[in-house]
């Protein structure tokens, strides 16, 4: 019972803090989603801040062995393509994120989104002390593509790619009936995906 009562509160705050933001939701709003009392929050996660994290922990505990896996196994190649190619490795991990919740994928980024745009900076703090090794990693692997890139140009090129990711799946929907109505193409989130990593790539690589 009380698996279920956590699962409904991560639910509710989930789909709030993405449509909303984590300032403009309150506590009661999520109580009142979940059909739980302010106690039953408390109890389980102890303040706003743990919630929030919590809803990306179930993400990131899906994520990043995947990654990590993913990391182990690639063959470093140099430039956009090197970068194209690892970056189309990290679409699987990605996508299995839908077995997490229904349409996860999108969440998980709108989430960050909103990370970003708040900046809730407990998160940044929340991420890099319990997967920072494997954000560091990832980090190195694009750097190892991207030698001749400077590290600081690089942190202003990551974060430029993050957000043209943040924006497009945020957008997905609307993208995909664009797709349709105007080119009789129906793509999913995949194929979205698929689409903006060359454009990302280029962008990383600086060309």
């Amino acid at each position: 019972m009380a698996r279920h009562t956590k699962n409904d509160i991560l639910d509710a705050a989930e789909c709030l803090f993405s449509q909303n933001g984590f300032s403009h939701t309150s506590m009661r709003e999520i109580t009142t989603r979940a059909g739980v009392n302010l106690a039953s929050v408390n109890y389980h996660y102890g303040s706003k801040k743990n919630l929030i994290q919590a809803v990306f922990k179930r993400y990131f505990d899906q994520l990043m062995p995947h990654i990590d896996t993913c990391l182990a196994s690639f063959e470093f190649s140099k430039g956009a393509q090197g970068v194209e190619k690892l970056l189309y490795t990290l679409i699987p991990p990605m996508l299995e994120l839908n077995t997490v919740t229904e349409h996860g994928t999108a969440n998980f980024v709108k989430l960050l989104g909103r990370g970003y745009n708040e900046t809730q900076g407990h998160l940044r703090r929340f991420i890099m002390t319990d997967y920072g090794a494997t954000v560091r990693a990832l980090v190195t692997a694009i750097q190892h593509c991207l030698p001749h890139v400077p590290e600081e140009e690089l942190f202003w090129r990551l974060h430029f790619a993050i957000g043209s990711f943040v924006f497009s799946m945020a957008s997905s929907q609307a993208l995909t009936e664009i797709a349709e109505s105007d080119f009789q193409k129906h793509v999913n989130i995949s194929e979205v995906i698929a689409h903006l990593v060359p454009f990302v790539a280029q962008g990383l690589a600086g060309r």
